[in-house]
């Protein structure tokens, strides 16, 4: 596993210039604990403020389109989030697969773009309550994932998986140590199988779903969590860098 836990905040539709100050705050704290790597995705109309004002922060986008350029009103294109600043991009969120229809094929036609453009990639990936209580969890999440990895180099230092449970975001619930533990155990076999080992090692794999500075150490301390993507708690400096010090601790306990 990666040495360093990795905590991603992801804004989501939230944010207007005010939250540069949150931005700030989070950037001086990361740099108080170099144990951690810390970014966070914020809307697309804040990307370059806000890697503009970080000095330690990864700074990421949350979502990108697939092609190069062309007649695609409103769409934003791997080259130009890389060119506002951002360093990484999200894909395949639930947000992303529910509300907008989006398949494997076409997150993995936009993985594919963002790494042509030099980004990094964090790859969502979870089953609904239904999926889980019918006993099909880890064949839906390890299919999601295969059918989006990408198909050619060797993308494994710049790949992350997240693994967030449809049923613990937003809900005040969160999947039990056990559940997480399992979960990340069979994607890490899976990556081993594509990628091999050593190139696997490379992979961290983040929990999400109402990760939160209470829960985030005992999540955190889950064999094979290398961090985790944090939604509505991201958008507080103070609550965001409670995870940050949980995840510190978990490195030195």
């Amino acid at each position: 596993m990666a040495e360093r836990p990795y905590i991603v905040g992801n804004w989501k539709m939230n944010g207007t210039r005010a939250m540069l100050s949150e931005a700030r705050a989070i950037d001086r704290a990361a740099q108080r604990y170099m144990k951690v790597e810390v970014a966070v995705a914020p809307p697309y109309t804040l990307i370059h403020a806000v890697h503009k004002e970080a000095e330690q922060i990864g700074v990421g986008a949350q979502d990108c389109h697939p092609g190069v350029e062309g007649a695609h009103t409103g769409d934003i294109n791997a080259s130009m989030i890389a060119d506002a600043g951002a360093k990484f991009v999200i894909l395949g969120h639930s947000e992303r697969r529910q509300g907008h229809g989006e398949s494997n094929e076409l997150i993995n036609a936009k993985i594919e773009s963002a790494l042509e453009a030099g980004l990094r990639v964090i790859l969502c990936c979870g089953e609904t309550l239904e999926t889980r209580d019918a006993g099909d969890a880890e064949s839906f999440v390890l299919n999601q994932i295969k059918a989006a990895l990408p198909l050619f180099g060797e993308p494994a230092e710049r790949l992350t998986i997240a693994y967030e449970p449809i049923w613990a975001i937003g809900t005040g619930r969160t999947a039990t140590s056990e559940d997480i533990e399992a979960m990340h155990r069979s994607i890490r076999e899976l990556l081993n199988e594509t990628y091999g080992e050593e190139a696997s090692a490379a992979v961290r794999i983040l929990y999400g779903g109402s990760v939160k500075p209470d829960n985030a150490p005992e999540i955190l301390a889950t064999p094979e969590v290398g961090g985790a993507l944090v939604g509505g708690a991201s958008l507080s400096a103070e609550t965001f860098l409670g995870i940050v010090v949980g995840a510190s601790e978990s490195e030195e306990a």
